[in-house]
């Protein structure tokens, strides 16, 4: 049975090379669906504590403070929540911040 030749090849052409990935930038509509899916009461809203934790989830520094500063910012009627009409607002925020996955 032949041996096989543990010595590396000196080079490699780069079609050969294998890349290792780094994070992907996340979709709009992945980022829509991780919002949507911290909605724990099922109310079609997001309360200030849900995308905290949904803020955490995705990495943020100071998701508190991330929450608080997307709410203002998508909150439209100043309900204090972020409705499924409000939630194009939040993501378009959000992927300011180039969340990955």
């Amino acid at each position: 049975m032949p041996g096989f030749n543990h010595e590396s090849p000196k080079s490699i052409p780069n079609t050969c090379q294998r890349k290792t990935p780094g994070p992907v930038p996340i979709t709009e509509a992945q980022l829509k669906a991780a919002f949507k899916n911290f909605d724990v009461n099922k109310d079609g809203r997001l309360s200030k504590e849900e995308l905290k934790n949904a803020f955490a989830s995705l990495g943020a520094y100071i998701p508190g403070w991330r929450a608080r500063r997307g709410l203002s910012v998508a909150d439209g009627n100043g309900d204090g929540y972020v409705s499924d009409d409000e939630l194009d607002d939040l993501v378009k925020y959000a992927m300011k911040y180039g969340y990955t996955i």
